[in-house]
């Protein structure tokens, strides 16, 4: 096997959830013939990775067992407006919900391959039959940064042992909203919370990592613009 003039590290996405847009990346730079390495601990793309090759007109030229991880040897091919195509495609992808009255007060919300129920927008009481808009809003800013902080240490090979995230929202009025009083607004004001990281890195590792994870989280960046987020990073040894 050829000596790689670059390499790539995939940690845990399989193609479908991104790792094709690194190797892309990755690949760009390169001249017709030479060779990427993609590291990769995501099962799937053994099988996915060479049909891939295939279609975009690159040579797979094996694998072999890495540090933790496989490592996959791809030759670039000619292709490469077929790459441009792909790359652009994804920047103007849209994501859609379709959403359908459900009996009572609650919705039915169709995403993709999946469905699931959503109740009153602003309910805040202790069972529900379903959670509130605000309890979705919260949970998109959570997992967001959840997983982007994994995805994040998987691509870097930064070994993280335990991740948690606790979040809290408040509304400047939720009286306003219910129509119990005729002044205030039913903004979300406020976002407090703790991100709990147990990992064996250093603390200017995992800050690092934090920093860029909130840089370049969608609902994180997008709500900031509108609510007050203050979310401390705790490293738990």
């Amino acid at each position: 096997m050829d000596i790689p003039q670059a390499v790539c590290d995939g940690g845990d996405l399989d193609c479908g959830s991104g790792l094709l847009l690194i190797i892309k990346k990755s690949m760009d730079p390169l001249s017709t013939g030479e060779i990427l390495e993609v590291r990769s601990r995501e099962r799937t793309v053994a099988e996915d990775l060479p049909a891939w090759c295939r279609m975009v007109n690159h040579k797979f030229l094996g694998f072999e067992p890495g540090d933790n991880t496989t490592r996959y040897f791809i030759q670039k091919g000619t292709n490469q407006l077929e790459l441009e195509k792909e790359l652009q495609a994804a920047k103007s992808y849209e994501w859609s919900v379709r959403t359908q009255s459900e009996k009572e007060l609650l919705a039915k919300v169709h995403t993709r391959n999946h469905t699931f129920q959503v109740g009153q927008p602003a309910d805040f009481g202790v069972k529900v039959d379903a959670p509130s808009a605000i309890d979705f809003l919260l949970a998109s800013l959570a997992s967001c940064l959840t997983v982007g902080f994994k995805a994040q240490a998987s691509r870097r090979n930064i070994e993280i042992d335990n991740l948690e995230l606790s979040i809290k929202g408040g509304l400047e009025n939720v009286l306003f909203h219910l129509e119990l009083e005729e002044e205030g607004s039913p903004i979300i004001n406020r976002i407090t919370g703790t991100f709990y990281v147990s990992s064996p890195n250093s603390e200017k590792v995992l800050e690092d990592l934090w920093d860029n994870t909130l840089e370049r989280s969608p609902i994180y960046q997008t709500l900031k613009r509108a609510i007050a987020i203050d979310i401390k990073l705790s490293i738990v040894f």
